[in-house]
């Protein structure tokens, strides 16, 4: 499954060698991007991009009797936040035939 996998080096490859921009100034302006929705979504905010999907960060409800894996014991989780992805319009129809 992990040749399926496109990581950020990969995307910055693409990008500079598509716009002939250097691989430095790409992974720059990425890793700023990927700062300013952490920004966004830690100050709860949501981050739509149209026709892609919307991120944003939802309440997830504890538990009082959750177990941790490792040693077995029961350990009580409080309510925490998790960011979710909801696929956009476009974004949900281009994936539709892939899978079947």
């Amino acid at each position: 499954m992990a040749a399926n996998k496109l990581t950020k080096a990969e995307i910055v490859e693409c990008i500079s060698e598509d716009t002939k921009v250097s691989k430095k100034d790409i992974h720059a302006i990425i890793d700023f991007f990927f700062d300013e929705v952490k920004a966004a979504l830690t100050s709860d905010r949501t981050v739509e991009f149209r026709g892609f999907g919307t991120f944003e960060v939802r309440t997830r409800k504890g538990r009082e009797r959750a177990r941790n894996p490792k040693t077995g014991e029961t350990v009580r989780v409080p309510d925490h936040g998790v960011v979710v992805f909801r696929p956009g319009k476009e974004l949900k129809e281009a994936a539709w035939p892939l899978r079947s």
